[in-house]
């Protein structure tokens, strides 16, 4: 009986990974190496690929900018009232389809918009622009961080933050010099993901910034455009993607063996009552 039920478990398995693994197999034996090099040197894959690169960057850049100290201060008050509900505004893109992110940020920021009138008043106007594609990326992939950074933040043991206070740390020292190195591992498992899911988003993007080769076209939006052009582009496109997100992933699971030692974070604590420079 127990030999049977073993069994079942390996088929399950195994058909787990047949059906996950062979159409990503699949890409890869449409068309050979070279040819995939040669067709990711082509005019159309070039610029996606640097559009894609510069949003994802920039996008990137201000998700941990502003999420850092957003997940730190959520991480900090666990028990505030409207908690839970703050955070499941925040990760609620995660669940929503694409398109309907989309629509929601061109019912916000476009011409006729929520703040459309506002900031044409201004001058300006974000729909179908490079702002747009990195909007799109923040708003769908931010809250992949958002959601680590917090997890990583509330595992940091808060005797360390109330000892480092206790020796004179001011709140932006203790957080740099105890909370950050502790929280490292997690928050940069974060932004892999975050940085693999901005590489592969397409609905938001298309809706909101459209398909402008060189402008807003980015990786996943040249697959669509080239499907019906030039088939082996696009799988050249798509075993890229490929790569990222394995590459990411993989990166996901080594990143936890950089945290430090548990048993030698004290260290960074008490070293604040020997400091000289430390605000007392």
């Amino acid at each position: 009986m127990r030999h049977g039920f073993t069994a079942i478990q390996a088929l399950a398995l195994s058909l787990a990974l047949a059906f996950l693994v062979l159409p990503v197999v699949a890409v890869f034996l449409q068309v050979s190496p070279a040819a995939m090099f040669s067709q990711l040197g082509g005019e159309a894959a070039t610029k996606a690929i640097v559009v894609s690169l510069r949003t994802n960057l920039i996008a990137d850049v201000i998700i941990i900018v502003v999420g850092t100290p957003a997940a730190w201060l959520l991480a900090r008050h666990r028990t505030f009232p409207g908690r839970r509900l703050v955070v499941t505004l925040l990760e609620l893109p995660l669940v929503l389809p694409p398109a309907v992110a989309g629509i929601a940020l061109l019912v916000t920021f476009g011409r006729t918009g929520l703040l459309g009138g506002q900031l044409e008043a201004l001058g300006v106007s974000i729909p179908f622009t490079e702002v747009a594609v990195v909007m799109a990326i923040i708003f769908v992939a931010g809250p992949f961080y958002l959601r680590q950074a917090i997890t990583s933040f509330e595992a940091v043991d808060p005797r360390l933050v109330q000892a480092a206070a206790t020796l004179g740390a001011r709140p932006w020292r203790t957080f740099r010099a105890v909370v950050l190195p502790l929280a490292l591992g997690g928050l940069a498992g974060g932004w892999a993901l975050a940085f693999a899911r901005g590489m592969g988003e397409f609905g938001a993007t298309l809706i909101f910034a459209g398909s402008l080769p060189g402008v807003t076209q980015t990786l996943p939006l040249a697959i669509y455009s080239e499907m019906n052009r030039n088939l082996d582009t696009a799988l050249a496109i798509g075993g890229l993607l490929i790569v990222i997100a394995a590459a990411m992933l993989l990166a996901v699971k080594m990143i936890p063996s950089w945290n430090p030692d548990p048993n030698s974070s004290p260290t960074s604590a008490r070293r604040f009552a020997t400091s000289p420079s430390t605000p007392r």
